[in-house]
């Protein structure tokens, strides 16, 4: 289980998350950060899969979609991110969930 500081718990099951060992959390993580980056111009290499590859099979939901939504703007809230900024963080976010949801 993660945990987001703004809003409560984000419980994760299937598989994927089952026994995760923290190398593996870490890596993912990094992932993360990498695919952020060099989606927003950054210097960073990404090196991971893309997204449509590594979210398939997760069964990953029109509600769940829904509910990382609230998470993330809730977090974008709590850290003050500005509201342009925050758009901008949700059109990125929206333009990816084709590639996510089933």
């Amino acid at each position: 289980m993660t945990c987001c500081p703004a809003s409560g718990p984000i419980r994760y099951s299937g598989a994927s998350w089952a026994h995760r060992g923290e190398d593996g959390v870490t890596r993912e993580k990094q992932l993360l950060i990498d695919f952020l980056c060099a989606s927003a111009g950054g210097p960073v290499y990404y090196r991971g899969r893309d997204m449509a590859l590594c979210h398939r099979g997760m069964r990953i939901s029109e509600k769940d979609w829904n509910v990382f939504l609230g998470h993330a703007a809730a977090t974008l809230a709590k850290f003050q991110v500005p509201e342009a900024e925050q758009r901008d963080v949700v059109a990125f976010v929206q333009s990816l969930k084709n590639d996510i949801v089933e």
